[in-house]
């Protein structure tokens, strides 16, 4: 049954580097994402489900900040490649393409699915958003906001995931 893999692969612990997506996130959709690339994504947990999580995000190992995360195919977009998108709950001045991206999936909200309209899909995603939100404020959550794994200066790995 889809959203079972992620009960025993959560939290899962990904780091790698940001890279261009499809240029959808900011400029159609409003909703800036941080993609990685096929690399990192081929290293997800094998039956990991596709669709929208949420957890802990930092960029270049610095502060931490609430994300919701896709993982899969984009079926409103017919992607022909499987991708993984975060958006950090937090407006950055500029784009961060070649910096270090390590998120914390700590939960799972939805699968992923098509919409009948942009404007679907859009409130789909500020729906995920604010569920996100919620979610991260639970005390489950909470404890992996300051976990090393999103600040440790000392990791040396450039791309990584790390089963919880």
């Amino acid at each position: 049954m889809p959203g079972e893999m992620h009960q025993r692969t959560l939290p899962l612990f990904v780091r790698g580097e940001v890279v261009k997506g499809f240029g959808r996130g900011s400029k159609s959709l409003g909703i800036p994402t941080a993609n990685y690339p096929e690399e990192v994504i081929n290293r997800l947990p094998e039956g990991l489900d596709t669709g929208v999580y949420y957890g802990w995000a930092s960029v270049d190992g610095t502060k931490v900040y609430k994300m919701v995360l896709s993982v899969g195919w984009n079926p409103f977009f017919k992607n022909t490649k499987k991708s993984m998108e975060t958006h950090i709950i937090h407006s950055f001045p500029e784009d961060f393409y070649g910096t270090e991206l390590r998120v914390c999936i700590t939960g799972y909200i939805r699968q992923e699915s098509t919409f009948p309209s942009m404007e679907s899909l859009i409130e789909a995603i500020q729906s995920d958003i604010r569920i996100a939100q919620e979610e991260l404020d639970k005390a489950e959550h909470q404890t992996y906001n300051s976990h090393s794994f999103l600040t440790d200066k000392s990791l040396t790995r450039k791309s990584e995931v790390v089963l919880g």
